[in-house]
């Protein structure tokens, strides 16, 4: 009869054979990372914006990082089903979010979400801004945004203003307009961008908040008048048009695009996706194709995209206070 000391001497033996045996993967170290496919989720559908970026990163982020870069619509819930999936995930770098501002203005819409926005998530880079340009129409007797300010208290609550429904970014553009200028503009919240854009070229509304790629050719045919920028400086994209910050010093509503992980992501895995990322965003062909859609790429660190959330946070919080925005 064997030993039993022995045997389990034998038994030891035998698993850390098998272990060894064992396919090498992200939980082995963060040096062998991506060792399989990462998940990128995206809360929105398919199609627009978003889902366009997130397939331009993902396609460029599978050939730099030699492993395939997947993305995985989870709409719904104003932006909750998506965003929750990846704070419940393992903080492997194998799934990872792709967001908008909306995930910093949620905390001051909710009086309670399904996670923590500052301490359930890995900030990555803030990897794209999308600068809205406020247009006129044309009968609107105005061609600067000192001039739309005047006109504006001077004819208090008459020109009506669109947006697609309360605390989106051109919803909260105007209303931090209005806060800062002290103009009284009304607000008038449509279901989709089409309608309000009918709306607008027809003067039964007078200004909106839009993407530089749909209001350039408006703008161009002589539709609309072109006002400002909401981003800090002017932008790439059509330099012509100021920012707002340049009559309004402070001023800053840029809509953006970034990238998060789970917590207790390890910085090695963090630092690997942040420098991947920040590559591809310099590659002529995807600068070319961000133009496209009206993005200017970024890129930045992890620690500033941390910082730059928490200052969105604030900054949201303040508007949606101060306007008293409730979600429709």
């Amino acid at each position: 009869m064997r030993n039993p000391l022995v045997k389990l001497a034998l038994l030891c033996a035998s698993l850390l054979a098998g272990t060894a045996a064992m396919p090498v993967t992200a939980a082995d170290g963060p040096n062998d990372y991506p060792s399989r496919p990462i998940k990128m989720v995206v809360p929105y559908s398919a199609g627009g914006n978003t889902d366009a970026i997130a397939r331009l990163l993902a396609q460029r982020l599978s050939e730099s990082m030699r492993q395939q870069v997947i993305v995985d619509n989870k709409p719904g819930g104003n932006t909750l089903i998506g965003t929750e999936a990846v704070a419940r995930s393992a903080g492997d770098g194998y799934t990872i979010l792709l967001t908008t501002l909306t995930f910093a203005v949620l905390p001051s819409l909710y009086k309670q979400l399904p996670y923590d926005t500052l301490k359930d998530f890995s900030p990555i880079t803030l990897a794209v801004t999308l600068p809205n340009v406020l247009v006129i129409n044309k009968k609107v007797p105005a061609q600067t945004l000192p001039e739309l300010i005047d006109y504006a208290k001077q004819h208090p609550g008459v020109l009506n203003y669109a947006s697609t429904g309360s605390g989106t970014s051109p919803h909260l553009s105007m209303e931090l307009l209005k806060h800062m200028s002290g103009i009284d503009v009304v607000h008038v919240p449509y279901k989709g961008g089409g309608p309000a854009m009918t709306d607008l070229l027809g003067n039964q509304i007078q200004a909106q908040f839009i993407g530089l790629p749909v209001a350039i050719p408006m703008i161009a045919s002589g539709k609309l008048t072109a006002v400002a920028v909401t981003s800090e400086k002017r932008s790439e994209i059509a330099p012509e048009i100021p920012a707002i910050a340049e009559f309004l010093p402070g001023y800053a509503m840029n809509p953006w695009f970034g990238i998060l992980g789970p917590k207790d992501m390890p910085a090695p895995i963090v630092k690997r996706l942040q420098e991947d990322v920040a590559q591809v965003l310099q590659e002529p062909e995807v600068r070319k194709q961000l133009q496209q859609l009206g993005a200017e790429p970024v890129g930045s660190t992890p620690d500033s995209f941390a910082e730059h959330i928490k200052n969105e946070i604030k900054l949201y919080k303040g508007v949606i206070d101060a306007a008293g925005i409730k979600l429709e």
